[in-house]
């Protein structure tokens, strides 16, 4: 098996038991349907799982993804989970996911705004029902977003989350290099609807 094969291998089956490893057994329940045959989506309560877990399982994952690539381990930064915690709300209120503020904002903008003195190198979003590891896995399906999470320059993540009443999830994760010494500590940077 060549370097590529194996080191997608190995993602598939990392992300696969992450997935596993979160799954609550339900008894004789299957999916629900909708009325065009196909599973209605179902609600991923962020709330119930922690934002802490959700944050680290994330991360981890992602650490994980990068190790198979011979990239470092990114860490937590407050600034950054401060820009992509403003950003998911935001779009939430847009009700659209792109990766500029209601104000017009950039990513750029929000990382300056929170302070962060690094190099914003990308942001990723996602609007979805999904899990973080179904939204990870959906982002290291496509090669631009893949580019992101896998950047050997990247340091630091920030990575939150907006949930809507109705369960729909909106995803931002932010990454950056030079950010320089300021850690995550207590917050968590998720929030429910």
């Amino acid at each position: 098996m060549d370097r590529r094969g194996f080191v997608k291998k190995a993602l598939m089956t990392g992300v696969a038991m992450a997935a596993l490893s979160a799954c609550v057994p339900t008894m004789g329940a299957g999916p629900r349907l909708g009325p065009d045959g196909k599973p209605l989506p179902q609600v991923y309560d962020t709330a119930a799982q922690g934002a802490g877990t959700i944050e680290y399982r994330l991360l981890d994952s992602v650490n994980a993804l990068r190790s198979a690539r011979g990239a470092a381990p990114l860490a937590f930064n407050a600034q950054l989970n401060a820009a992509a915690a403003t950003h998911a709300r935001d779009m939430s209120v847009q009700n659209r996911p792109w990766h500029f503020g209601s104000d017009g904002s950039s990513p750029l903008d929000r990382v300056r705004r929170v302070g962060y003195p690094g190099k914003l190198l990308g942001e990723l979003i996602s609007e979805t029902f999904e899990t973080e590891l179904e939204t990870l896995g959906n982002w290291m399906e496509m090669p631009d977003q893949r580019s992101v999470i896998l950047d050997p320059k990247a340091t630091e993540i920030g990575f939150a989350w907006f949930q809507e009443p109705s369960g729909k999830i909106w995803w931002t994760l932010v990454t950056g290099t030079g950010g320089g010494g300021f850690p995550m500590a207590g917050g968590a940077p998720g929030f429910a609807g």
